[in-house]
């Protein structure tokens, strides 16, 4: 993990040689376009979505092209080759991050629908006055199935309070775990303060108590070597999209015993055994989460990003976004009327920010007129917003392609924002 002063010290030395971030850059045809008045592009929108290489572009189009059947039921030599691929990258994605088994894998349509699989499949084991807790931090995908589970079964839903850096106030969390305790469900890395969580801690108080773990690591899978077993989490969720692979694809992560002790929560195709109109008998895990035709093409496209990050080292990629986010850091809080939202001590390359007065969505609109790409908003992260009170923020958020030269771009052109605004 990245401390602070890591990052201050980033900002004055240009990334390690090590890393190519130009042979990167050729990989994304996204980046060698200009858009309106030929501006070239300068996309800072990675924690909503990234950009695809070609490697990834290339898997998706020759799955369709050349292997576009079924899965699992096929005997036909299509099949068996989609098959493979499929499987393929589920043993990547269960070696991406260190599950036990690759029968641990589930693959969803993303970090949502994996969040709803855990929260519906715990429902029978819930009673009314058990506990799920969860940080003011959160997605509102990691919000919003537990409030649902709140409204129908009574149970409680406790929040963890954030400091004004934007970091978990741990002691608080440890203090509101109690018997009643049946959910801890955080996110590793904020998508919207950049805010590492101290995860392995959260996890260990959780298992202490007694209680089922669930991380959401969308934003951390891209950035950080992220491994289950040392994490001692029983379920852990992230989408394809934010790495680098297709969107509609997403993994949910379960240690085996809790996959086979929950039930599956849709019916159908490749997730059964044996069906009678008497009496179902449900597929062993994976399988049995995995109801009707999968997105075939996405879990390949997700295996080929997967290994594509690999090749570059999570090392080298954390080295190199450590030196954006000191740089971009230091150049936005010289501008004046800027205001960072989100200072903790260990983050990722994220940065919200406010300029004066002015609306977040005309900075975005008016960054946008100068070719550079952020997001402007709540972030689906309503509570968030509201802690530090402010409506809405800009947010940039840099990856692997990105460079200096976009830190500097971004920099003018927030400086137009406020000349404009004055």
């Amino acid at each position: 993990m990245t401390s602070t002063s890591t990052l201050q010290a980033a900002a004055g030395a240009p990334a390690a040689t090590r890393y190519d971030v130009q042979r990167v850059r050729a990989q994304f045809p996204a980046l060698a376009q200009t858009i309106y008045e030929n501006k070239p592009l300068v996309y800072l929108d990675n924690a909503a979505t990234t950009l695809k290489p070609t490697p990834v572009v290339d898997v998706i189009a020759k799955h369709y092209a050349m292997e576009a059947s079924n899965i699992h039921r096929g005997l036909h030599y299509l099949s068996e080759r989609a098959t493979q691929a499929y499987e393929g990258a589920r043993r990547r994605v269960a070696g991406f991050i260190n599950a036990e088994s690759e029968a641990e894998i589930i693959f969803t349509s993303g970090t949502t629908a994996a969040i709803n699989l855990v929260a519906l499949g715990h429902e029978a084991l819930l009673r009314k006055g058990d506990e799920i807790v969860i940080s003011h931090m959160e997605h509102h995908s990691n919000i919003v199935p537990w409030q649902m589970l709140r409204d129908r079964l009574g149970v409680v839903l406790k929040v963890v309070p954030i400091n004004d850096d934007g970091e978990l106030i741990l002691e608080a969390y440890e203090k509101m775990l109690s018997p009643r305790t049946r959910i801890v469900s955080m996110n590793y890395v904020s998508n919207s303060l950049g805010t590492v969580n101290p995860i392995k801690a959260v996890v260990d108080a959780a298992r202490a108590a007694g209680a089922i773990t669930l991380v959401d690591a969308a934003q951390a899978v891209s950035t950080r070597p992220v491994d289950v077993q040392a994490l001692g989490c029983d379920f852990l969720a992230f989408s394809g999209h934010k790495l680098f692979g297709p969107t509609g694809v997403g993994v949910l992560y379960g240690r085996r015993e809790r996959l086979e002790a929950m039930p599956p929560v849709f019916g159908g195709g490749d997730m059964i055994a044996n069906v009678t109109f008497d009496k179902t008998t449900y597929n062993t895990i994976p399988h049995k989460f995995e109801a009707g035709t999968a997105n075939i093409a996405g879990v390949i496209g997700l295996g080929r990003a997967v290994e594509y990050v690999q090749a570059l080292g999570l090392g080298p990629i954390a080295e190199h976004e450590a030196d954006l986010l000191g740089y971009a850091t230091q150049r936005l809080s010289d501008v004046p009327g800027v205001r960072i939202i989100g200072t903790a001590g260990d983050k990722v390359a994220i940065i919200s920010f406010i300029v004066g007065d002015v609306h977040a969505h005309d900075v975005g609109s008016i960054l946008d007129q100068d070719g550079v790409a952020i997001r402007a908003g709540h972030h689906c992260t309503q509570p968030v917003m509201d802690r530090f009170g402010v409506p809405a923020t800009a947010r940039a958020s840099f990856s692997i392609y990105n460079t200096r030269t976009d830190v500097d771009a971004l920099v003018s052109a927030v400086t137009k924002v406020k000349d404009l605004f004055g």
